[in-house]
């Protein structure tokens, strides 16, 4: 490889695309899959589930085979919801956790049932056109010749080994060299492309019900893992009704809990009660604003969104307008403040989207969480194990207490835009608990002042952090901002970039019917946005 170095000391634009058929994500190669089905004759569907299995070869740092996944999407006539998410195993107790003031991030103790592979296989066999082993070509290829590893994959790769080092299963699969993969380096798993080969052959039955299912199973038995077989064959997807809620006339939608989008809309139903348009986009006065919505809506997810089985107030009652205004009174524009949850009843990855000529429209994500996930890789398969469960709490009483056969709160959260019932465009911003934070900034910048989609995502970025609630921003924010933020009483770290901790977005606009679709990439990513 060249000696040169991969510093980036330029500012680079991107600029948005414009064609019939579209496929936007966080990794080109995983884009290209996708257009690959479209050209093909394949519809937005087809395209989606072939780049979500592709990514899981070309971007293992984000997700895989074990993943958990979901999808929004106007399938032509109407808005749907698919929650592909798994449950945690029957043996997954609350006395396994009592010594535990926290959910581990590592290891079998953070795995919950992998719920990526049904994702593919419910949203192929209701909507899919084209054979469902078809989609899984370009990935197989991948896995098996191998593919040339982009930059910022690289960059973490290595970023995971300190956080799993320790795990023999991820050593032995991801660093058999002992390091990670150079940027531009050739990366070939073989065992992967073996287990996308069975589960292609057998439309996604070898996962749940066969040979593989069997093999996470022995070794969960083997190395003190919860997951049994019975857990992966009682695995379902849902089908489910996204909530929105709608902002000055545009409405964002997101799937319900237990995922995080419902704090989204929580934020901008907050922030619609002051008047954006008379302050500077990118100023403190704004910034202050979203951020002072974003923490009272962190507030109130933290405290009550869970399996919904369990939850002690409904997604309606969370979003109801006239709790959110007496939410918003709470915020002083001229003083940072520290907010507990609200009472209502009184009143977070990889992310993809595609669109086709005929008018179907895709948002789906798919995550481990961290990094590799649990870091436990499945000898001879290829298989990496999110690590979903750390979704759970250990307090007792709490609605998302860890416990069996419950769905933990999740991060990954894909979003639609629609406007007067018509669909408008598919949205995600992936970053565990920068999603919803990213959602509402990307989109006010949108809705408020007119930016297109690619400058909206391309623009200056903060971030909550969810461990201490201090502010975190990106170093091209305007230094003004930031000292008007920190004069408000915001403790402000300033960050170098590239980063990955403020996210990565992209969206595909539809303009009105007949038009093109506008697709819009991350810039902040080894993503593009592809069409014809």
């Amino acid at each position: 490889m060249p000696t040169f170095s991969y510093d980036f000391p330029y500012a680079s634009k991107k600029l948005p695309i414009f064609a019939e058929n579209v496929v936007a994500s966080s990794q080109h190669l995983a884009a290209t899959a996708g257009l690959r089905m479209l050209a093909r004759g394949g519809n937005a569907v087809d395209a989606a589930v072939a780049a979500a299995i592709a990514i899981t070869v070309v971007e293992p740092t984000n997700n895989g085979i074990g993943a958990d996944a979901f999808c929004i999407l106007w399938d032509g006539s109407k808005l749907v919801g698919l929650n592909a998410s798994g449950h945690s195993p029957a043996l997954m107790t609350p006395d396994q956790y009592a010594c535990n003031s926290a959910m581990p991030s590592v290891g079998w103790k953070s795995v919950s049932t992998p719920g990526a592979v049904s994702l593919w296989m419910e949203l192929h066999g209701r909507y899919g056109k084209l054979p469902f082993a078809d989609l899984f070509e370009p990935a197989i290829k991948y896995a098996h010749d191998g593919f040339r590893v982009s930059y910022m994959v690289s960059r973490q790769w290595d970023r995971g080994i300190d956080r799993l080092k320790g795990q023999e299963s991820w050593v032995k699969a991801f660093l058999p060299s002992g390091r990670a993969p150079k940027a531009g380096e050739i990366w070939k798993f073989p065992d992967q492309a073996r287990t996308l080969a069975k589960i292609a052959e057998s439309k996604g039955a070898a996962f749940y019900h066969g040979e593989l299912a069997e093999a996470m199973d022995r070794y969960a038995r083997e190395t003190g893992g919860a997951l049994r077989k019975e857990d992966l064959a009682d695995h379902k997807p849902d089908w489910v009704d996204p909530i929105g809620l709608t902002y000055r006339g545009t409405t964002l939608h997101e799937i319900p809990p237990s995922g995080q989008g419902i704090a989204a809309c929580m934020a901008l139903g907050i922030l619609e009660n002051f008047d954006l348009a008379g302050h500077d986009c990118d100023g403190p006065e704004v910034a202050h604003l979203k951020i002072e919505a974003m923490k009272l809506a962190f507030a109130d997810i933290w405290r009550y969104v869970a399996d919904p089985r369990h939850m002690d107030v409904t997604p309606a009652e969370l979003l109801d307008k006239h709790y959110l205004k007496s939410r918003a009174r709470l915020i002083d524009p001229k003083k940072a403040k520290e907010f507990g949850p609200g009472v209502p009843k009184h009143g977070s990855t990889i992310y993809l989207g595609t669109a086709d000529a005929s008018g179907m429209m895709v948002s789906l994500i798919q995550s481990n969480y961290t990094g590799f996930g649990s870091g436990i890789v499945v000898p001879g398969t290829g298989i990496a194990l999110q690590n979903r469960a750390t979704g759970f709490v250990t307090t007792p009483g709490h609605p998302n207490h860890v416990g069996p056969r419950k769905r933990p709160f999740h991060t990954i959260i894909p979003a639609f835009i629609t406007k007067d019932g018509r669909p408008v465009a598919t949205f995600g911003l992936m970053g565990g608990a920068m999603q919803p934070q990213g959602h509402m900034q990307v989109f006010s910048r949108i809705v408020d002042y007119g930016q297109n989609p690619q400058a909206a995502i391309d623009g200056p970025r903060w971030r909550v952090h969810e461990t201490d609630k201090s502010i975190w921003a990106e170093e091209h924010m305007p230094s003004a901002t930031l000292e008007g933020l920190e004069a408000r009483g915001h403790k402000v770290t300033r960050t170098k970039s590239p980063s990955f901790d403020f996210g990565s977005s992209q969206i595909i606009w539809r303009f009105p019917e007949g038009g093109p679709y506008l697709g819009a990439s991350e810039s902040r990513r080894d993503g593009a946005a592809v069409g014809f």
